[in-house]
């Protein structure tokens, strides 16, 4: 099953963009950014609501959910403003460049991130390998954008 996640996680990394460049049109359409994520994200959660009646998943209690730290409850805000920031960008810098951005910020934060162990993340160590990987894509990203 392991060898399914790599295309998986690069086909979800297509949808993001295919996303953006959506509710970049619809952003046109309906004259402002806001109105255009709040449709994504009301899509998105019926959604998500069909798919979790259909496979039946269970409600946790709310002694289960009360035992999730904080900061566990603003993973919805920080999508959010993804959302808001992608809309926004989408047309003006493109697609590439908007793209090369956030995943350049996703890796050198992911790389800090598993470092230090912070937000529930096992410790993996920044090796100089991690470390080159995050330059190389700030290289790429510097070799992609349009700004």
């Amino acid at each position: 099953m392991k060898w399914l996640s790599v295309p998986l996680a690069m086909f979800a990394g297509a949808l993001i963009t295919l996303q953006t460049g959506a509710n970049s049109r619809l952003k046109e359409a309906l004259g402002h950014p806001m109105p255009a994520v709040i449709v994504n994200y009301i899509l998105g959660i019926v959604s998500i609501v069909c798919y979790t009646v259909a496979i039946r998943a269970p409600v946790p209690s709310l002694e289960r959910a009360a035992g999730a730290p904080w900061w566990a409850w603003i993973g919805g805000i920080f999508g959010a403003v993804y959302g808001v920031t992608a809309v926004i960008l989408a047309r003006p810098l493109g697609a590439a460049t908007l793209t090369a951005l956030v995943v350049t910020g996703q890796l050198v934060s992911s790389v800090a991130l598993d470092h230090f162990g912070w937000i529930g993340f096992e410790i993996h160590a920044a090796s100089w390998g991690r470390i080159a990987g995050c330059a190389l894509m700030i290289v790429g990203l510097m070799l992609i954008a349009t700004l």
